[in-house]
């Protein structure tokens, strides 16, 4: 039996669900592990994207589920928008660890 490395390992999206203080209402909570060796691995690739010439695509963030679920929920889905929205709404959200390139989309 093998064993999940929770340090290097993304996980998928876990759900559980949270009684509130009475029996009619509930929480629902969705987490999802993001390692450091992920975030480590994108800075690198952002660090280094401009010293490559793009071809006819261009990998310009690494998105975790959780993030495009929670955006899916609030109206926003990132499969039918144009990547420099994608990118604005990382930023906005503090989330730039996430982007893979220094260049402009």
């Amino acid at each position: 039996m093998s064993t999940i490395d929770t340090k290097t390992t993304m996980h998928d999206v876990q759900t559980g669900v949270l009684r509130d203080n009475d029996d009619r209402n509930f929480t629902i909570k969705q987490t999802q592990h993001i390692p450091q060796s992920f975030l480590d691995t994108l800075k690198r690739q952002k660090e280094s994207s401009l010293d490559f010439k793009e071809k006819d695509y261009m990998t310009v963030a690494s998105v975790p589920v959780s993030v495009h679920e929670k955006w899916l929920r609030e109206g926003f889905d990132m499969l039918k928008e144009p990547a420099f929205k994608i990118v604005a709404r990382l930023k906005q959200e503090n989330l730039d660890a996430f982007l893979t390139t220094k260049k402009k989309v």
